[in-house]
C-alpha cells in the first residue's frame, strides 16, 4: 500500500515536470531574424520599450504575441533606416508613454519625474516644522530633599 502511493506520488511528479517543460518549449520566444550592423542597436531598443500585455518585461523578455509583432515592426523601422528616437517616438505615438520604460520628459509626465522629489521636500518641510514647533524641555532642578531622597535610593539598589 505504501509503495503504491510512493509510485502515484512519483508518478505524478514526473507527469508533471514534463508538462512544465512541454508548456515552455510551447512558450519559447520566436527569433526575429536582424542584420548582424543592427543587432546592438535592435537589443538597446527592445530592452527600452515596455510589453503592453505583460507590462513588467521589456519586448525583449515577453512572450507574447503582441510583443513579437513589436519586435517584428523594431526590425522593419531598423532595416528602413529609422534612427532609435524616431522608432522610440514611433512607438510612443502608436501605443502611448506607458509603451516606454523610460518615460519622455514633457508636461504630461512632469509629475512622474518630479513628484517624488516634492514629495520628499513636503515632508522634510513638515518634519523641519514639527521640530521647530517642539519646545525644548526646560531642566529641572532638584531640592535638596529630593537630592537626599534620590542618593539614598542609588545607595540602597547598589547594595
Amino acid at each position: 500500500m505504501k509503495h503504491s502511493i510512493l509510485y502515484i506520488s512519483g508518478l505524478c511528479h514526473f507527469i508533471g515536470l514534463l508538462f512544465a517543460l512541454i508548456v515552455g518549449i510551447a512558450g519559447a520566444i520566436e527569433p526575429v531574424e536582424v542584420k548582424p550592423e543592427y543587432e546592438k542597436r535592435y537589443h538597446d531598443l527592445l530592452s527600452e520599450l515596455r510589453c503592453l500585455v505583460c507590462q513588467n518585461q521589456t519586448i525583449e523578455e515577453s512572450n507574447s504575441e503582441l510583443a513579437h509583432d513589436l519586435r517584428v515592426e523594431v526590425n522593419k523601422l531598423l532595416n528602413n533606416g529609422a534612427s532609435d528616437s524616431e522608432i522610440i517616438e514611433f512607438m510612443a505615438n502608436r501605443y502611448g508613454d506607458f509603451v516606454l520604460y523610460k518615460p519622455l520628459i514633457k508636461p504630461k509626465t512632469y509629475l512622474l519625474w518630479f513628484g517624488p522629489f516634492i514629495f520628499l521636500a513636503a515632508i522634510l518641510f513638515l518634519v523641519l516644522m514639527f521640530v521647530k514647533k517642539q519646545k525644548p524641555t526646560s531642566k529641572v532642578e532638584l531640592s535638596v530633599d529630593e537630592q537626599q531622597k534620590l542618593e539614598s535610593i542609588l545607595k540602597e539598589t547598589k547594595k
